[in-house]
């Protein structure tokens, strides 16, 4: 098929625009990058910009040799694993009971779940919910809370909805009960938004820090956005900064940096992993149901 000379127009300004898109989004990692493998004397005369300027690495080389740094990405990185397997199973066995049209009560069990979606207690009493059940300061508290996100729900949801009804219907003829059912003949059956609901609880997870920052007294189970926020904090106060080792305002700087590549690159590189499974469970949990 030969494309016609506005159609070609067409794709070019498509393709230019995603071009902008690329660079609006990657331009502020490559000068992170750079700042981080910077020479303090160009990160105080602020002359870095997309390339590094007295390239070294001691930026790097102080974040991995701090215990707290490396400390705080293994955690985080357990806490994401879990988080992510707990979601999971909570996200599974919430929408697959609502797939049946034969449960009873289906409807308002859905209006009441989505309702939760849009309406919350609030703040503050959260953390007085938290404080009741005994979770303040524990590691439980960054898991229980967020288990479940109901727009991945529905999405869940929607996807199980597509998957024809003669396949459960056969296997409850051989005799499989609901639970069976769910293993052997959904699951297989939905690897792309089991890939692609994954990524989003991973993701909400790694870059998670506000429920830390409010529930999380304890500075052993900070995870790593939390770490990296308290950091950008205490460089502002000079005091602090002492303290913490960040006399020198060019160090602070490359230091800032090297935490935020130090923190951004391990979920950077999940990605590619489920690209593939990424638009698949988006677009056909979008359009089901």
């Amino acid at each position: 098929m030969i494309k016609s000379r506005s159609t070609k127009l067409g794709d070019w300004i498509i393709a230019f625009i995603c071009f902008l898109v690329i660079l609006v989004c990657l331009l502020p990692l490559v000068n992170i990058a750079a700042r981080s493998l910077s020479a303090s004397e160009a990160l105080i005369k602020g002359e870095v910009t997309l390339w590094p300027k007295g390239f070294n690495t001691n930026a790097y080389k102080l974040v991995f040799n701090d215990s707290k740094y490396v400390w705080s990405l293994g955690w985080t990185a357990i806490l994401t694993f879990i988080c992510t397997v707990v979601s999971m199973v909570m996200t599974t066995i919430c929408a697959y009971p609502l797939t049946y049209d034969k449960l009873k009560g289906r409807k308002v069990i859905n209006t009441l779940i989505i309702f939760t979606m849009y309406f919350n207690a609030g703040t503050i009493p959260n953390y007085l919910l938290m404080k009741d059940l005994d979770l303040i300061n524990k590691p439980l508290v960054l898991i229980i809370p967020s288990c479940l996100s109901v727009f991945n729900m529905i999405i869940m949801r929607s996807f199980l909805y597509g998957i024809p009804d003669s396949l459960r219907e056969s296997a409850e003829i051989d005799g499989a009960g609901p639970i069976r059912t769910l293993v052997s003949i959904y699951l297989p059956l939905s690897t792309s938004v089991i890939a692609t609901l994954s990524l989003f609880y991973a993701v909400g997870r790694w870059n998670g820090f506000s429920d830390a920052l409010i529930y999380m007294g304890n500075r052993k189970y900070y995870p790593i956005q939390l770490l990296l926020y308290n950091i950008i904090n205490s460089i502002n106060n000079i005091e602090v900064s002492a303290q913490e080792g960040f006399a020198n305002p060019g160090l602070s700087d490359g230091i800032k940096a090297a935490t935020v590549i130090f923190a951004t690159v391990p979920i950077l590189l999940v990605y590619p992993w489920l690209q593939r499974y990424f638009i698949t469970g988006v677009t056909i949990g979008a359009v089901k149901g």
